[in-house]
């Protein structure tokens, strides 16, 4: 009988019924009856070894997503197109790099000037053949070193130009000629000399710093090549010969 049950009358219980019904069947069900006349909070569960209560298991909460999303593959990057003129082997690419670099690099700090690689390329054809046909290593290192004739007179239609620089670029004390893949004369050299590979310094027998301080002196005096005026008074001042402007320009609009 349950603790908080009503009275019954008593009755008489047939011995048969009672004989069938095991004891913890009759516990159960009286048990039941209290418990649906008087419906309370379901007791804590205990150890039945121990009699201790137990903490009850955390509601099972399913995962906000039993299967996430793969996240979304890394675009593969935009493949490197290079122009015909640098596919081809007319224009090294090394050396294209490098023009290209060094016309990039102006476009941000000189951007009045407007040069591009092009015009670059052309003067690095004539002057070595693109450093000997791209006969440099990957930082842009000359592997053989290029010089122009000693400038004492002994070729015809050369001027007679006394050392400026002790020989420290030129290896000639007596007189200068000119140095690295763009043929810069030493006081030139010096004077707009650029560090084009960012290494801390700057060699004229590195077509990275030869190309960059090449367009720092065409762009010079705020020239803007975009006009073709100016293009042509800027490779002038490069070598002051007609010749020389129409084979440099006919180079660059080839590639």
């Amino acid at each position: 009988m349950g603790k908080h049950s009503k009275p019954r009358k008593k009755t008489r219980t047939p011995l048969w019924a009672t004989a069938l019904l095991p004891v913890g069947v009759l516990a159960g069900a009286a048990t039941a009856g209290a418990e649906l006349s008087h419906p309370t909070a379901a007791p804590e569960p205990t150890s039945l070894s121990t009699g201790v209560t137990a903490t009850a298991a955390p509601a099972f909460t399913p995962a906000a997503k039993a299967h996430p999303v793969a996240p979304a593959p890394t675009p593969a990057p935009a493949p490197v197109i290079r122009p015909a003129s640098v596919t081809s082997g007319a224009v090294p690419e090394t050396n294209y790099d490098a023009y290209k670099k060094a016309a990039g690099t102006l476009a941000d700090t000189t951007p009045r000037c407007g040069i591009d690689w092009k015009v670059i390329a052309g003067i690095g054809k004539v002057e070595s053949h693109h450093a000997d046909q791209g006969n440099v290593n990957p930082d842009g290192v000359l592997r053989s070193a290029i010089f122009g004739p000693v400038l004492d007179g002994s070729l015809g239609g050369n001027e007679v130009i006394s050392d400026t620089d002790g020989g420290e670029l030129d290896g000639d004390a007596t007189y200068d000629r000119a140095v690295g893949p763009m043929q810069f004369l030493p006081s030139t050299w010096k004077a707009y000399a650029a560090d084009g590979n960012g290494d801390g310094k700057s060699d004229p027998q590195n077509i990275f710093d030869a190309a960059l301080t090449t367009g720092r002196y065409l762009c010079d005096e705020g020239l803007d090549l975009r006009n073709p005026a100016s293009l042509t008074t800027a490779i002038l001042r490069y070598n002051n010969s007609m010749e020389y402007v129409n084979n440099v320009l006919g180079f660059a609009r080839s590639y």
